[in-house]
């Protein structure tokens, strides 16, 4: 587009710096707050009160801020559980089919120790909460291995498979927990058994343990793929499967290795939520709600552009949105449905503008300089 003797032109980016990339989201975030306002509007709530309403409970209130932090860390590592598959190409829709075989894996490690019913049955906790852990990894990690497996060996659309999966998982888990299910509740409320005093999670400054180990698999996320030889061979894969068989790297391991540890971490998710939440304890009646919460992992991790500590941020921010949101539709007597609202404007726009992570707006002067527009670079 030419605007007097200089023109627009659109330049395919070579390398996106982080600082780049993070004034691009911020300005994502303040476009879908803009665009969000809207909807205060027509609610008849001024804007700077529905926005106050949201962040003071979501980030300063003593009761709404431990909310925050224990969704947040449930969205970070859901988010981990898309982008390791994601480094390698591949994209893992199944993360809630994973968290329900995690929370099966994890509450039927506790019903192999007889504690259904039994809420002061003593279990040693250095015992107890590792074992829920690997349980849920394992069961992750296996339904996880499924699609990765189907995928490399049958080339079976990873997509298609994990949706199937998480169909599956949803109906195995509500025949586990509801009426005569293994796992029902002793008073039956279609939910499970509550576990245990002795092996319910320990808290770290108020939040459950969980919030460290998110922050150490952050660290070591990032760590592979910048480091190590695995990490190089799941981004080769990623960026060219042939080229990769070529150079020696089996086309038949990768998506079972990055579907098994996506599946994992998944389950890692669903021991966090049902297993280590204050207040929580048991696999919850609205288990389904925390599935369909799983899918914010897919837009936090294309966000953060595959980067498990950019992730970080993003996740921390739809952790907050989601309690504030529903506390700020509450107090305002707005319509339902306004966190997800709220975060549904927030992803179309973050998604849109994307485009100029790969993409950047030059100037083109009659001498054939070019120079960058504003602030996006």
């Amino acid at each position: 587009m030419k605007i007097g003797e200089h023109e627009l032109k659109l330049v395919k980016r070579v390398d996106l710096p982080w600082w780049n990339a993070m004034i691009i989201s911020i300005i994502s975030v303040i476009v879908a707050l803009i665009l969000f306002s809207l909807v205060f509007v027509h609610s008849g709530v001024n804007p700077l009160t529905g926005f106050k309403e949201i962040f003071q409970f979501a980030f300063l209130n003593r009761n709404g801020l431990p909310l925050t932090i224990n969704r947040s860390i449930f969205i970070f590592l859901c988010t981990c559980a898309f982008i390791i598959p994601y480094r390698a190409g591949l994209w893992n829709i199944g993360m809630a089919g994973q968290l329900y075989a995690g929370a099966l894996g994890a509450f039927g490690v506790m019903y192999l120790f007889g504690a259904k019913g039994d809420p002061n049955l003593y279990i040693a906790p250095g015992i107890g909460i590792p074992l829920m852990m690997i349980g849920a990894m394992f069961a992750g990690g296996a339904i996880g291995g499924i699609a990765g497996f189907l995928r490399g060996r049958f080339n079976v659309n990873e997509i298609v498979t994990t949706m199937m999966l998480n169909s599956i998982g949803f109906w195995f888990i509500s025949y586990m927990v509801k009426e005569g299910g293994p796992f029902m509740n002793p008073v039956g409320r279609s939910e499970s058994f509550d576990l245990p005093l002795s092996v319910r999670a320990p808290l770290v400054f108020g939040a459950p343990f969980t919030m460290i180990v998110a922050l150490l698999l952050a660290i070591l996320l990032y760590w592979v793929f910048a480091k190590t030889r695995i990490g190089y061979k799941i981004k080769s894969y990623g960026l060219n499967p042939l080229a990769a068989k070529y150079s020696g790297i089996n086309p038949q391991v990768i998506p079972v290795l990055v579907f098994v540890l996506g599946g994992m971490i998944a389950g890692l998710a669903a021991y966090h939520y049902f297993g280590a939440m204050p207040g929580v304890f048991k696999i919850a009646r609205n288990y389904a709600e925390f599935g369909d919460l799983s899918f914010y992992g897919i837009i936090c991790g294309l966000i953060a552009q595959g980067n498990p500590l950019a992730a970080i941020p993003v996740s921390l921010l739809f952790g907050g949105l989601t309690n504030g949101g529903r506390f700020a539709q509450g107090k305002l007597q707005m319509g339902f449905g306004v966190d997800y609202a709220l975060l549904g404007v927030m992803m179309i726009t973050m998604v849109v503008l994307q485009f100029f992570y790969r993409y950047k707006i030059v100037w083109i002067k009659p001498e054939k300089e070019i120079s960058d527009v504003g602030i996006i670079r």
